[in-house]
């Protein structure tokens, strides 16, 4: 019974091994090596043609002592994630708490919101962007209309980079879905008893609905500054990083560094060092969670 039993669980785990294989595979082929490779290449001088020599940390202290264009990648997209990324969770805050309101046409605003987020982040609506706000566009079109005469909005290193941060207020639907979800589970009944006690609906809103929604916007913040480090289509497609590097933002010049340049080992010594910066301000935001962000069951303890 005992060689029956073990022979039963072999042939179970050989089934289940068998069934998560395809995922396995894929972990490996193209995740865990290429991370390996991409580990080993940092620490190499690999420009695609040639072979791999290694060079210790050559790539690192290049980035930070030679590399002038890589400072101001650094600078434009560290400008970008501080601006674009607190304005989408704004946005999408008063979005959620207008559409918590239960009327006739609810799904289908929903859905008109949530649009943008789906449709945002695609070559077609970058080159889109970029029409509107050509110098001919229609931002332009609709300023001259009322006598204004609009500036080069791309080509001015002072208003390029605005450009692509209302294009990230835009894509606000994924982070207001998840915060229009958690308006819900808010008690009525604690808005009730502050509106007895004489709150005002701001007082409401600072004392109630931020405290019990402060999970839901931790979970937005953390999702949202990875995504805001690694923005990419935006500016390949709309300004190219430019004028004058104030759109070339850290991804874009990876990008520029590993496939046009053949770069490959300083891109991949980019890319680990991205990497540390996400790790680090995420880090971050979870160490300063226990100052801001109001757990129910945590006070119940």
């Amino acid at each position: 019974m005992r060689v029956r039993g073990s022979a039963r669980r072999r042939a179970s785990n050989t089934a289940g091994y068998l069934f998560i294989s395809p995922w396995l595979i894929g972990f490996f082929c193209f995740t865990l090596i290429p991370v390996g490779a991409s580990f080993y290449l940092a620490f190499t001088k690999y420009e695609i043609v040639s072979s791999p020599t290694w060079v210790w940390f050559d790539n690192f202290i290049r980035m930070f002592t030679k590399d002038y264009r890589y400072k101001s990648a650094l600078k434009a997209t560290f400008y970008y994630v501080f601006t674009a990324v607190p304005l989408r969770l704004v946005t999408a805050l008063a979005v959620a708490m207008l559409l918590q309101k239960s009327t006739k046409l609810i799904s289908v605003s929903r859905a008109v919101y949530y649009l943008p987020s789906i449709v945002g982040g695609s070559v077609a609506v970058a080159v889109m962007w970029r029409q509107i706000f050509g110098r001919a566009g229609l931002v332009n079109a609709l300023l001259k209309f009322v006598g204004i005469t609009g500036p080069n909005w791309l080509g001015n290193p002072k208003t390029a980079i605005w450009t692509l941060i209302v294009l990230a207020a835009w894509q606000f639907g994924s982070p207001m879905l998840i915060l229009l979800a958690g308006l819900k589970q808010i008690p009525q009944s604690l808005y009730e008893a502050a509106a007895i006690d004489g709150a005002g609906g701001w007082r409401r809103f600072r004392t109630i609905t931020l405290p019990m929604l402060s999970p839901v916007i931790f979970f937005n913040l953390v999702m949202q500054l990875i995504n805001g480090f690694m923005v990419f289509t935006q500016a390949y497609i709309i300004t190219g990083g430019r004028p004058l590097d104030t759109t070339l933002f850290y991804t874009l010049y990876l990008y520029q560094k590993g496939f046009r340049d053949f770069e490959m080992g300083y891109a991949s010594a980019m890319a680990w060092f991205l990497l540390v910066i996400i790790a680090f301000f995420t880090l971050l935001a979870f160490r300063s969670s226990s100052f801001w962000v109001y757990y129910e069951s945590r006070e119940r303890e």
